[in-house]
């Protein structure tokens, strides 16, 4: 029976703004097996945490999960999948019910409520996918200008 432990962390730049997950997987051992760190567009940090748990039980279970433990800074997400919060905002109840039926292919899930500093390489993977995707985004604009023999001067 394989057992993995799922950390998350959503960012957003702005809020809403430009937006990572991240992601950690480890074995029960503790050894991590899994990171994920990416760039999701423009969108709020809680869209971001969710966000980051659904790409965590994706991966998750294609590594062979049958039980997962949820670890997540998030208390607006941990109070939300074990009952506590009802889920109000309307981005978010479509993600919640895609959590929901994901978390079925398993046998057993625990999610729990961890201080931020149980969590700094999930935040710095959100971070990193947020921070990949503004180089690029720069590194692109930096090619954007006509050769000198096609550019002209503006007369005002």
């Amino acid at each position: 029976m394989r057992r993995l432990s799922i950390y998350t962390d959503g960012a957003s730049k702005g809020n809403p703004g430009d937006a990572g997950v991240g992601v950690v997987i480890s074995d029960e051992n503790g050894v991590i097996i899994h990171e994920i760190a990416e760039y999701i567009g423009k969108t709020t940090n809680n869209v971001a945490e969710y966000t980051a748990l659904i790409y965590g039980l994706k991966a998750a279970h294609e590594l062979g999960a049958v039980q997962v433990d949820i670890c997540t800074d998030s208390e607006l997400l941990a109070r939300q999948l074990t009952g506590v919060y009802k889920v109000k905002s309307p981005n978010l109840k479509p993600l919640f019910e895609k959590i929901v039926a994901a978390l079925r292919v398993f046998e057993r899930a625990t999610v729990t409520h961890v201080m931020r500093e149980f969590n700094k390489r999930a935040d710095e993977l959100a971070n990193e996918g947020v921070k990949k995707h503004r180089q690029k985004a720069r590194n692109n604009s930096l090619n954007i200008a006509a050769p000198p023999e096609k550019q002209h001067k503006l007369d005002f």
